[in-house]
């Protein structure tokens, strides 16, 4: 039976795309994307040359994908999603915005952080002025429930980011902290986009609730591949610089459990260069064996792929068909970018 498991998970680690779903939304994603062009205009050039530099970097998208996805799914046939995915996407555009000055990262997408190009406060205000563009699409929806949906994840995005920073350079943070900060400041979005595109769609309380279980587990998934991919991964597949959480002394699963399977003899390094933040460039390379000869980094993917699972479990409330391929496959994808 232990076989067996391992076996899936490996399985789910190698498959897994996103082309379908792209171009099952392309119709919806065309009309999303012109409402964000338009909703981020301003009369102050700083503000849609600062949202620009970051939205035109593009990515997937994944966010408001999942967000008319999940309206499709549920049976939607108008526009009612779109507002609310273009809110979506200025929700994380906003949350990246500020990440990026609390952090004082150098790369976002792989392009130059906008605070490092305008300044710490402009990136600050603009994602501000997000924020309130995304509220005041969330309200001509009319929909109460979907904006108190997206209303309730940004505090809880807030929240998941305080609670990360309060437990940042802690190398002995207990797994379920670690989860729980990455459920709030990560997942919870996910989860909101796809309970808002079910609530766009009239959907009943059990699909309404299926989609957002859906939504939070993929939205776990993708938390722990990037985490992992901190230390797996090559910088021009992550859009930032590797090494980056490890030198910001971010404590993310790979590291934590490399600290906790090397206890006794590597307390001294781990102290040294997460809480003393003392570091040398031959540091990241250290780590990154501790974290690879641990087996630390296999266990962090092992767990991305449970959650990959349990998002498709949840999916079981629809009818077979292309939406449901696609989001199933959305969850295999969160996974195979450790493959």
């Amino acid at each position: 039976m232990a076989l067996d498991v391992a076996e899936a998970k490996r399985e789910t680690r190698a498959r897994g795309s996103v082309e379908g779903l792209i171009a099952l939304a392309a119709g919806d994603m065309t009309a999303v994307n012109a409402l964000i062009r338009e909703r981020m205009e301003s009369p102050v050039p700083v503000i849609p040359a600062l949202a620009d530099h970051l939205i035109a970097a593009g990515g997937k998208r994944l966010r408001p994908l999942l967000t008319v996805a999940a309206a499709r799914l549920a049976g939607g046939t108008n526009d009612a999603g779109i507002k609310l995915a273009a809110a979506v996407e200025f929700v994380h555009t906003a949350t990246l915005l500020h990440d990026d000055v609390v952090d004082s990262s150098n790369l976002r997408r792989g392009k130059t952080a906008a605070h490092l190009i305008w300044g710490a406060a402009p990136a600050v205000l603009v994602g501000d002025f997000l924020f309130a563009r995304a509220f005041e699409l969330m309200v001509e929806t009319g929909s109460m429930r979907a904006l108190g949906v997206l209303a309730h994840a940004s505090s809880v995005i807030a929240e998941g980011e305080v609670l990360q920073l309060s437990s940042s350079h802690d190398p002995n943070l207990d797994q379920a902290t670690y989860l729980k900060i990455i459920e709030a400041k990560t997942a919870e979005l996910f989860a909101a986009a796809a309970e808002s595109g079910a609530v766009a769609a009239g959907a009943d309380e059990g699909k309404i609730s299926a989609l957002r279980a859906y939504g939070l587990s993929v939205g776990l998934a993708f938390q722990l591949v990037d985490d992992a991919l901190d230390y797996g991964g090559v910088t021009e597949d992550l859009g930032k610089n590797a090494g980056d959480d490890f030198r910001e002394g971010k404590a993310t699963l790979p590291l934590l459990l490399a600290v906790a399977r090397t206890q006794g003899r590597e307390d001294a390094f781990w102290r040294r260069v997460v809480v003393d933040k003392e570091q040398t460039d031959a540091d990241f390379k250290r780590a990154r064996e501790l974290i690879l000869g641990t087996g630390a980094l296999e266990t962090t993917f092992d767990l991305a792929a449970e959650y990959a699972e349990a998002a498709k479990a949840a999916l079981a409330a629809f009818e077979d068909g292309p939406w449901k391929t696609a989001l199933q496959d959305l969850a295999d994808f969160a996974v195979s970018r450790a493959a």
